[in-house]
């Protein structure tokens, strides 16, 4: 009787995740009641959050990559959705429209303001950019400079009780000669200018080196600043409070690694539920996979936030794995972040980004069911794949996973090819290509691409047609192989492995591309059908 019964629940199941596009490698809602955490095992690195509701939006940085500013929602802080971007495009348009490894959107923050979204991010070449919309999915303004300069970073806002408005940030050692300290600045009562010289508020390089990451608050008369210190992989979350918006600020360290294997476990937002529980959202590094996101519970002793558990009592926090999930008053379906692709929409998937504002003409989706990529010309300039602005990728979605990919290849001239890329510093990828009698599988890997070196080649074999799957089967420490089938079914595994690398404050990114090295205005194409990630 069980064995007659355990079929057709398997089989809901199946059904339930096909229809809600649940993720097959990571979901953080055990639906026992629990999370595990990271909720967001990706790279959504320097997240910030807002309750507006009933509904939780989060943002992140998104650097050089296109669409900017990935939007989050949620309806009880463990299960998310990507629902959208507020970049369409970097500005400067011409700056981004090559790729600038490391630069673009750094840590941003998110406000809920007379009735309207305000998003700060910096641009570290730049300055503090504002944008805002009465939609959470936009049409978002397009960026008002609120203050030009190099090295300002890590902007949060601060609406005050008596109608004045505040701006707290910090510094990039390597644009602003200057780090490890904290300001603020007055902003026009509409929050678009700086009106004000800053104000040194707190100078980390005693007790808090590479503080940074300000998120401003106000509770109890208290104006607080939730600040990361000590370094991405390696530091800890400080608290700073004051009853003056200038200081004195007192400091406190609440949450650390303490006990647990969470490194760096810091730089986020803190929320309160419909019910009144508090949390803190914040991310871990976790080097070629990024800096995934967490979910810890937070309480208020004193008037200073203790995150985490705090075993010994002693005011400050540690992560937690496994936790209750917070009480929002009821309960929802499991959501996660897309990750596989059936191209079955005629718009792009979310989860894809360009490595720079893209041209029309890389890629098209259609009503086929299919994404059309037609390939786009290699300069010499550009050495590898490292500077390749027509790359499109997403995050990796978990430490072990695979991905499959579906293609039917139709190049005009030789040379062609439509490759599936791990990429980051160094960089492997499969591809098909065209050479003098046919097709051919080529695996090709550059572990100093970063450096400008070239790539060198692995494995050659002979397609037996146009219809083609490349696949990629990642494995903890961020070794993976390559392999490829003729049938989808029995696939040749390319025997040398490679280790991936992390990008420029990025972890690695999973991608597709199409190239050719010769000028025509008549390229050949290749259709992806469906890109799949599973276990």
């Amino acid at each position: 009787m069980k064995y007659i019964l355990t079929i057709p629940f398997l089989l809901i199941t199946f059904i339930l995740c096909a229809q809600n596009n649940i993720a097959k490698v990571w979901v953080a809602d055990n639906g026992n009641g629990t999370y595990k955490n990271p909720v967001i095992n990706a790279d959504y690195s320097d997240p910030d959050a807002i309750r507006v509701g009933d509904d939780y939006y989060m943002i992140s940085s998104s650097f050089n990559h296109v669409p900017g500013l990935p939007i989050l929602h949620s309806k009880d802080l463990v299960n998310w959705k990507l629902i959208g971007h507020a970049l369409k495009k970097l500005v400067p348009e011409e700056h981004f429209s090559s790729v600038q490894h490391g630069g673009g959107v750094w840590a941003p923050s998110i406000r809920y303001h007379n009735n309207e979204f305000y998003i700060y991010y910096p641009d570290p070449d730049f300055g503090i950019y504002l944008i805002k919309a009465k939609n959470i999915l936009g049409p978002w303004s397009d960026p008002v400079l609120v203050e030009s300069g190099k090295g300002l970073i890590d902007p949060c806002p601060l609406w005050d009780n008596d109608g004045k408005v505040y701006l707290v940030h910090a510094y990039a050692g390597s644009r602003a000669g200057i780090k490890s300290i904290i300001v603020v600045k007055e902003m026009n009562a509409v929050g678009t200018k700086v009106i004000s010289d800053a104000v040194m508020v707190y100078d980390g390089h005693e007790l808090d080196a590479t503080i940074e990451g300000p998120k401003f608050y106000k509770r109890n008369n208290y104006y607080y600043i939730f600040a990361p210190a000590g370094g991405v992989s390696t530091g800890w979350q400080t608290v700073l409070r004051s009853k003056n918006i200038y200081g004195p600020y007192e400091r406190k360290v609440v949450m650390d690694q303490g006990t647990t294997t969470i490194n760096g476990p810091h730089q986020g937002a803190w929320v309160t539920t419909q019910t009144g529980e508090d949390w803190f959202l914040h991310f871990q590094d976790k080097e070629v996979y990024g800096r995934v996101v967490h979910l810890q519970p937070m309480k208020w002793i004193n008037d200073w936030p203790v995150i985490g558990a705090d075993k010994d009592a002693n005011g400050k926090g540690e992560p937690i794995m496994i936790q209750n999930k917070p009480n929002v008053g009821k309960s929802f379906q499991i959501t996660t972040v897309a990750d596989s692709d059936e191209f079955n929409s005629p718009k792009l998937g979310l989860q894809w980004q360009w490595q720079a504002n893209p041209k029309e003409g890389w890629a098209f989706p259609t009503a086929t069911g299919s994404l059309r990529m037609f390939s786009v010309y290699q300069p010499d300039s550009i050495k590898n794949l490292w500077k390749l602005p027509n790359i499109i990728g997403q995050k990796l979605p978990a430490e072990e996973f695979t991905a499959t990919v579906k293609i039917q290849f139709y190049p005009k001239f030789k040379n062609e090819r439509i490759g599936l890329v791990l990429f980051g510093s160094a960089y492997a990828y499969i591809s098909a290509e065209k050479g003098d009698d046919g097709i051919y599988i080529i695996c090709r890997e550059n572990l100093d691409a970063d450096k400008g070196k070239k790539e060198t080649e692995n494995a050659i074999f002979p397609a037996k047609g146009n219809e083609i799957y490349l696949q990629l089967k990642m494995e903890k420490d961020g070794v993976c192989h390559f392999g490829f089938s003729d049938n989808g079914e029995r696939f040749t595994t390319i025997v040398k492995s490679f280790t991936a690398k992390p990008g420029r404050w990025v972890g690695a990114k999973l991608g597709l591309f199409c190239l050719r090295n010769n000028s025509t205005n008549d390229a050949g194409y290749a259709d992806i059908d469906y890109l799949r990630i599973e276990k």
